[in-house]
């Protein structure tokens, strides 16, 4: 990592469109506004914990990849501009949501049966360690329900085949969050093992599982879609033996380039030929999907806040919050009306990773 900074020193680092507007959207005059973003992320929350299509058995609910789990890495990051000393009461109810499936693992029905219970199962179990893991960061420890969604997506890891090291992960054909690939599903299970104390990282029984992510991940990752590779260098962040200097350099150079005039990024630069299932166009505009995962995960990865790129990126951010208090991002998988519920899904994980990138910068 040390070469890296020096590197980055010298150098000058589950889905909605518009589909009646081509226009670019509304943006605020004033600086971006914390107390907004969070009453969108939270209604957004709220819409979702309520939602018939989200329910399932025990009275529990769906884990969403687009507007759950951003939620619960991000809503934590606002609280001091709201003025909060604890958890909001959505977020104590996601986490007593995730705890209450963890605690139920042997009880509770995949969240998708079927066909799809094996891939509901490796989601589920990487995505609740995700949220939990995350929630106690500035513990220093593990909790032992935490402990225990780890242990649960260690089992669901794969052993053997050509996918060991993997967790079979939902395929519904929705980009970003599946794209028909485990990998993503794998970079998030190598943050959330990233963001345990080293303690854990370092318990015998568990090196295994460890040495079967690392390979998996290492594997071909040339190949994988820039998006991935993204994911991939924000793992390499919490885990520095994932890549070498070199090979996160190469990385953010690629993902620089793919910088756009108006110093955003747009997420059709990083699917590689990803189509839509309506065969429109993918939207090209900078979004804040792309744009707040980037300029996250470089400033994770070391790359310095007087980098002119970087910089742009923050600024594109401070000044594409729209007067909904969200930042606006477009389907990979169809055109669809962005003012809809479903239409905002990716809107609702722009809107977290664009609060996470801005309180970084601060």
């Amino acid at each position: 990592m040390a070469m890296f900074r020096t590197w980055v020193l010298a150098c000058c680092f589950i889905a909605g469109a518009f589909a009646r507007d081509t226009s670019a959207p509304m943006a605020r005059s004033d600086p971006w506004s914390a107390r907004d973003a969070a009453a969108y992320l939270d209604s957004r929350v709220s819409w979702w914990i309520d939602w018939s299509h989200a329910g399932r058995d025990h009275q529990t609910f769906c884990v969403s990849c687009h507007t759950v789990v951003p939620y619960a890495m991000a809503r934590a990051s606002l609280r001091a501009d709201l003025e909060e000393q604890a958890p909001s009461s959505l977020e104590r109810t996601v986490l007593e949501n995730v705890t209450k499936r963890v605690r139920m693992w042997d009880v509770v029905e995949p969240f998708y049966g079927g066909e799809h219970a094996l891939e509901s199962r490796g989601t589920e179990s990487v995505l609740n360690a995700l949220i939990l893991v995350a929630s106690e960061a500035s513990s220093g420890g593990l909790s032992p329900d935490t402990r225990l969604a780890f242990d649960h997506m260690w089992a669901e890891q794969r052993k053997v085949g050509p996918g060991a090291g993997a967790w079979a992960w939902l395929q519904f054909k929705n980009a970003p969050w599946e794209g028909d690939s485990e990998y993503y599903g794998a970079t998030l299970a190598a943050i959330a093992l990233g963001r345990a104390p080293a303690s854990y990282r370092a318990i015998a029984e568990i090196q295994p599982g460890i040495n079967l992510l690392r390979d998996y991940l290492l594997k071909d990752y040339a190949s994988q879609i820039l998006l991935d590779r993204v994911m991939l260098l924000w793992a390499s962040s919490k885990l520095p033996e994932l890549l070498t200097s070199a090979q996160q350099k190469a990385i953010v150079e690629e993902t620089l380039s793919k910088q756009q005039v108006d110093g955003g990024f747009s997420l059709s630069s990083f699917v590689g030929t990803w189509q839509r299932r309506d065969h429109t166009p993918l939207d090209i505009r900078s979004d804040g999907y792309t744009t707040g995962l980037v300029t996250l995960v470089l400033q994770e990865a070391a790359v310095a806040r007087d980098h002119p790129q970087w910089r742009r990126g923050v600024a594109w951010l401070r000044q594409n919050q729209d007067t909904e208090g969200r930042w606006l991002a477009y389907s990979l998988n169809k055109q669809r009306d962005l003012d809809s519920d479903v239409g905002r899904f990716m809107s609702d994980a722009a809107t977290a990773y664009a609060v996470l990138a801005l309180k970084h910068a601060n």
